[in-house]
């Protein structure tokens, strides 16, 4: 069996509003241009489906690997109108895609499709967020007598989805996502698509995954972040966690609560690092997160410096806290790291990790050499990005110092919800703390980890102030990767056995 797969993704919808009455618009076009501004979200593989019901093949997906750009072939004018001919449709769904761990392969891409006769059983879905309880589902669906051929969340909740839909008598979409929702530990926002024409799209009861909606010019947007809608001039509303957003050939668009929603847990790492820039989740913009925990980090600032001293932020993440920590201290920012813009995200590429550092980011010596460097990063996950980079400061960029700012607290938990953080062992912080130590490090700890890193100094933004910088009460947050309270029963007990594992 491969190793499973755990995704963290970005999906959108597009959905002609009337279509009864007015005339078609092909909205399959959209899809692409819009995967774009949630690029950030996956840069594995992309794709689409679309619903038209003037075609034969009432569904139809299209998804390949790479960025957005080769997915789609955007780089070839008459390639991307093809595929956008072939595509044609009324509703279409659409999905950017990295995982967490496994190999590069199509047949992993979303959209997943299952064919059907009978066309409200015959659908297409995509999701952002991970089960954590994918162990558990994916033996109860071998116990029936299913195949599980991808070891995929995906596939699992295909499933779930299907098994949902089996009978003479439909169900309603309430009924529907509502079960799921009992059967489902974890984060996820779904965008699901059927031959009837039928969209629904719904957000997870906890709201870990952000997502948002609006309308323009007659059709219905759906995206993982606000800045595709910011970006199209269109107000923007979010879809609040445990409810779902139906839209219907004949019946235009509503919102239904699936669950009562007890409590809620946003990922606070969107904010760190995973979001757009330019979005606002839930209503609190990530640019105004990032500049207050770069001032906050500042306030904590005990290093002595000179007129020497210059601020380097590591682009792009966390350039913002970078500007706002010196703007703060009155130490000059500089763009001391040259970033090669066609290079990835490292958080989310596999391979090699140093030679794609090494690749992407060049010291400027000329900035640099004889400076004290505070070198400003958004968060220290397994430290191989950092550790690189400071070495090639020193050797590279001959610099006299490098003080290392962190804006979030350490990661000392893995995370079960889609984020790629790994196991306890893998993570650079579990070296120096145990689980009965106090969740903020000592000056000891961290002149270890500083030796460690090949940094002078090494100071991290406290879980208060981090809280504080996004804006919501910390019992609205899930904050489990740094303080090892998870959202779910699931996610506590994985947490447990891999505690477990190391005593």
């Amino acid at each position: 069996m491969p190793e499973t797969l755990h995704e963290e993704c970005g999906i959108v919808a597009v959905y002609q509003l009337d279509q009864s009455t007015a005339k078609p618009v092909n909205v399959a076009k959209y899809i692409p241009d819009i995967l774009l501004d949630i690029q950030n979200r996956g840069q594995l593989s992309a794709g689409l489906s679309s619903y038209n019901p003037k075609r034969d093949r009432l569904l139809q997906t299209h998804k390949g690997l790479g960025t957005v750009e080769q997915a789609f072939r955007l780089y070839n004018s008459q390639k991307y109108a093809s595929l956008m001919k072939r595509y044609k449709g009324t509703a279409a769904i659409g999905h950017v895609r990295y995982a967490t761990s496994g190999e590069e392969n199509r047949d992993f891409a979303q959209p997943f499709e299952r064919v059907h006769g009978r066309k409200w059983k015959w659908f297409s879905f995509c999701f952002n967020g991970n089960l954590a309880n994918f162990d558990v589902l994916k033996q109860q669906l071998i116990d029936s007598e299913y195949h599980i051929t991808y070891n995929t969340d995906t596939e699992v909740m295909m499933h779930y989805i299907n098994r949902e839909l089996i009978g003479d008598n439909r169900k309603s979409y309430k009924d529907i996502f509502g079960s799921l929702s009992k059967i489902f530990d974890g984060a996820f926002t779904i965008a699901f698509l059927n031959a009837c024409g039928d969209l629904v799209v719904m957000r997870d009861p906890l709201g870990m995954k952000p997502l948002c909606y609006g309308i323009k010019d007659n059709l219905l947007i759906v995206s993982s972040e606000s800045v595709v809608l910011t970006r199209m001039g269109v107000e923007y509303q979010d879809i609040e966690p445990g409810t779902l957003l139906i839209a219907t050939r004949k019946g235009g668009y509503r919102i239904e609560r699936y669950r009562k929603t007890k409590k809620r847990a946003h990922c606070h790492f969107e904010w760190v690092y995973f979001a757009n820039l330019a979005s606002s989740l839930d209503r609190r913009s990530v640019f105004k997160a990032r500049r207050l925990m770069g001032r906050l980090l500042a306030e904590m600032e005990d290093q002595k410096y000179d007129g020497n001293a210059r601020v380097v932020p590591i682009p792009e993440t966390a350039k913002i806290a970078g500007d706002a920590f010196g703007f703060k201290l009155g130490i000059p920012v500089i763009e001391g790291l040259a970033r090669n813009r066609y290079v990835g995200r490292t958080f989310i590429e596999g391979g090699n990790r140093q030679a794609v550092i090494l690749r992407k980011f060049t010291p400027i010596r000329e900035l640099l050499s004889g400076k004290t460097v505070f070198l400003v990063d958004d968060s220290l996950v397994r430290a191989v990005t950092l550790k690189t980079i400071i070495e090639d400061l020193r050797v590279r960029g001959k610099v006299k110092e490098v003080h290392v700012r962190i804006a979030c607290p350490p990661i000392i938990a893995p995370c079960f919800y889609g984020i790629s953080i790994p196991t306890i062992k893998e993570l650079f912080a579990t070296q120096f703390w145990q689980p009965d130590q106090p969740l903020e490090p000592s000056k000891t700890t961290l002149d270890a980890m500083a030796k460690e890193l090949g940094a002078d100094s090494l100071k991290f933004l406290t879980i208060d102030r981090l809280v504080q910088a996004i804006g919501f009460p910390k019992d609205q947050l899930c904050t489990a990767c740094i303080n090892t309270k998870y959202p779910t029963p699931t996610g506590t007990a994985k947490y447990q056995e891999q505690i477990n594992m190391i005593n």
